[in-house]
C-alpha cells in the first residue's frame, strides 16, 4: 500500500501536477492521523477495560472483607453486651447485693478483665492505600465510605486505649495487690472448658470482700459499663457502614453487567 501511494507521488511529481501533489498529499497526512487516533482510542479503550476490571476485582474483595468483617463485629457486640452485664452485676455488689455464689461472682470479674481489643478486617482497603490505587474505585459513594469507615476505626482505637488505660488504674493494679489471681483464672478456665482445662479451686471470700470495701475497683467497673456501651455504639456504626457498602457494591457491580 505504501509503494503504491509513493508511486502516486512520484507520477504526480514528473507530471509537474503540484496542486493535486498538495492535495493528495493532505489526503495522505489526514489518513495517517486518523489511522493513529483510532488505534490511541483502540489502545485507550483497552486500557480502560482493564482499570475497570481492575476495580471490579477490588469492590468484590472488599465485599469479602465487609461479610467477614460483619461476622467479627456481631461476635465482639455479644462479647461487649456480656461484659456489660457482668460488670452491672458486679456493681449491684458493692452497693449492698449479698454475693451467693463466689464462683459466679468471680467469673462476672474475669469477663472484665479479659476484655479484647478490636481489628476490623479491612485487607483489600489497606492493598488498595498501600498500593496507591485507591483512586481506582470510582464511585465517590463507596470510596467515601470507606475513607469515613477508616476514620471511625481510629475513633474507636483511641475509645479502646482510654479503657485500657483506665482498666489499668482502676482494675488491673488494685485487684493484682489484694487478690491470689491463680484459683479465679483456673476456675474460669475450668468452666469456659468445661472442666476440660484448670482446676475447680476454692476462693478466698475474704479477698472478695476486701475487694467490695474498694471504691477505686468499684469505679473501674463503672467506667467498664460506660466505655463498653460507647464501643458497642461504634460497633453497630461501622456495622451499619459496612452493610450499606455492600449495598453500594452490588450496585455498581451490577451496573457492569
Amino acid at each position: 500500500m505504501i509503494k503504491f501511494f509513493r508511486i502516486i507521488r512520484k507520477n504526480m511529481i514528473k507530471e509537474n501536477k503540484v496542486s493535486k501533489y498538495i492535495l493528495y498529499a493532505i489526503g495522505e497526512i489526514l489518513l495517517v492521523v486518523i489511522g493513529i487516533l483510532i488505534a490511541l482510542n483502540i489502545n485507550n479503550n483497552n486500557e480502560l477495560k482493564q482499570q475497570r476490571d481492575k476495580e471490579l476485582n477490588y469492590l468484590k474483595n472488599i465485599k469479602t472483607d465487609l461479610k467477614l468483617n460483619i461476622a467479627h463485629l456481631n461476635d465482639y457486640i455479644t462479647k461487649r453486651e456480656t461484659a456489660i452485664n457482668s460488670a452491672n452485676t458486679i456493681i449491684a455488689h458493692y452497693e449492698g447485693k449479698p454475693i451467693t455464689d463466689l464462683k459466679e461472682f468471680s467469673r462476672h470479674t474475669v469477663n472484665i478483665y479479659t476484655w479484647r481489643k478490636f481489628f476490623q478486617i479491612n485487607n483489600t482497603f489497606q492493598e488498595l492505600i498501600n498500593s496507591g490505587n485507591l483512586a481506582l474505585i470510582s464511585n465517590d459513594s463507596i470510596k467515601g465510605t470507606l475513607l469515613n469507615m477508616e476514620s471511625l476505626y481510629k475513633v474507636m482505637k483511641d475509645e479502646e486505649a482510654h479503657f485500657r488505660y483506665d482498666a489499668e488504674i482502676l482494675l488491673y493494679e488494685p485487684s493484682y495487690n489484694i487478690m491470689d489471681m491463680n484459683p479465679i483464672v483456673q476456675n474460669y478456665m475450668h468452666y469456659v472448658s468445661n472442666g476440660a482445662v484448670g482446676d475447680d479451686r476454692e476462693l478466698s471470700r475474704k479477698e472478695f470482700d476486701a475487694m467490695l470495701n474498694d471504691t477505686k475497683q468499684k469505679n473501674g467497673f463503672v467506667m467498664s459499663v460506660y466505655q463498653f456501651t460507647v464501643m458497642n455504639q461504634q460497633f453497630l456504626e461501622m456495622k451499619s457502614m459496612c452493610e450499606q457498602l455492600i449495598l453500594l457494591i452490588d450496585k455498581e457491580v451490577a451496573s457492569d453487567d
